[in-house]
This record gives structure tokens, sequence and C-alpha cells, in this order.
């Protein structure tokens, strides 16, 4: 099979945070602890996979959380026409993760059929369970569903040569994460099954979290689903920016070809 390149394109911080905000059980809690926002793109000759979409500035706004770039903006360097983005995996239905869907409208979603259920079902009930998602996101999704743009899949799914997407949960009901053949292995992008190297090394579950014991579980499965720890990609973690070298320009940076130093764990 050819292999994939793959891009990690930052759009977003959010530096004002502290250990307790990334990890369940940490003795020192009030440490500063920053966050990236990515979107992951996976390019094959003239074929692009766009993984999450990120969220625009409306959202940025209404949460009061900035963005340092529209990810249009973000993705441009890399040549990509969102019109002519054809296939987008949705991880999950989290407002950073999915507040992009409509600049994409020709696009095909690809999800786990639980987070649709999930994410519009008797959970959401609850505030704590519904802060992470902003229902505009969610009804998007359906709106693309209705329009016949929609894949599900029920946990491990190819989605094309060297691109397979396996469902983690725990984070989120139908979190699923892509595993995807690089020039440097079998490659896997967690988004949040692991936000940060130390979630899924140090076995430190994060706070936001649906259920425990498949967060842990998923833990194994992203080491079992890599060739080797270092190329699992976490979903925030800026030091995924320094073990990988920079792409084509300052926010980019290039995952295939493997780490240039050693990730921490």
């Amino acid at each position: 099979m050819q292999p994939w390149e793959v891009h990690a394109v930052k759009y977003a911080d959010r530096n004002a945070r502290t250990r307790r905000d990334s990890f369940v059980f940490d003795d020192n809690h009030d440490a500063p602890h920053a966050m990236d926002y990515f979107i992951w793109v996976l390019r094959q000759g003239d074929r692009v996979i766009l993984v999450d979409t990120g969220y625009d500035d409306a959202e940025a706004t209404a949460r009061g959380r900035p963005i340092r770039m529209d990810p249009r903006t973000a993705l441009a360097p890399l040549g990509i026409i969102p019109e002519a983005v054809r296939d987008v995996v949705v991880t999950h239905l989290h407002y950073d993760h999915a507040g992009g869907l409509h600049l994409f409208p020709n696009a095909t979603l690809h999800m786990q059929a639980a987070e649709m259920a999930f994410a519009t079902g008797p959970c959401m009930c609850h505030d704590h369970m519904r802060t992470p998602f902003t229902a505009g996101h969610v009804c998007e999704a359906v709106r693309r569903l209705y329009s016949g743009q929609v894949v599900f899949h029920e946990g491990d799914a190819g989605l094309a040569p060297g691109v397979s997407l396996h469902r983690i949960g725990g984070h989120s009901r139908g979190l699923q994460a892509v595993r995807v053949l690089t020039g440097a292995g079998w490659m896997v992008l967690a988004s949040d099954a692991a936000h940060y190297y130390e979630n899924v090394l140090a076995r430190k579950p994060f706070p936001i979290v649906v259920d425990l014991q498949d967060m842990l579980d998923g833990f194994d499965r992203l080491l079992h689903l890599a060739d080797r720890p270092e190329l699992i990609i976490p979903g925030h973690d800026p030091l995924v920016r320094q073990c990988f070298q920079t792409g084509v320009a300052d926010h980019i940076t290039r995952l295939d070809s493997g780490p240039i130093c050693k990730v921490p764990g």
C-alpha cells in the first residue's frame, strides 16, 4: 500500500489552563498546562481526507475562546479548497472538532453511529453532558444526513487503503481514532482518545469523560494500533509541534516522516 502524507494544522490554542483541566489524577494540579487545537489532513496524490474541522469565529465568540485563524485560512497553505473537500472524518461532535462542518459543504461525513445517537439522545438532557456540544453543529450533521452526505460506521471500519477508523469511546460515546499508513509506519491520530501524550503513556484520564473504563481501555487500544508509541498523535498536545518537523507553514506540522525528537513518556 502507498503511504499517506499526514499534516497537523494548528488553528487555535488556549494557554490559560492548569493541569487540573487535563488530568483526573495529578499532584501538581495548579501548574500551567497549555492546549493546542488541530485539524488533520491526510493526502495521497490528489486525494484528501480531512480529519475534523475545527471551529469558526462565531463559535469562538460564543464560547469566549478565540481562534488564531479561520480553519479555511489555516488549510490554505496546503492548497486545500474547502468546497473541493469530499471526505471529512468526524472523530466526535464536540464543538472544537465539528464546529466547522458547514465550511466544507460538499464533503461526506464519516462518523460512528454511536456518536450521532449520543449527541441527539437522552444524555443531552443533562447540562454537563451537553456542554462540549453546540446544537448548531449537531444540526449540521443531521442536515448532512438528510442530504445523503453521512456514512455511519459501527466500530472498526476501513475508509481507504491505508486508512481505518476505530471507535474508542470514553471522552464521547462515539469517539473514533484514525489509523493511517505513513512512511514512518502505522500512525494513529488519537483525537481526544488522548488529548496529551501524558494521558495515554502515564494512564492519566482526561476530566471530560462519559465512560472512564472505555477511556482507560482506549489507551491500550491506541498502543495496539500504532506501530510504536511515538506514532500516537494526541489531539491537543503542544509537544506535537516540538516532536515533529514544521511543514509548509509555521502553524502546520508534518507528521508522516516520524518524530524528530523523543516523545515524552
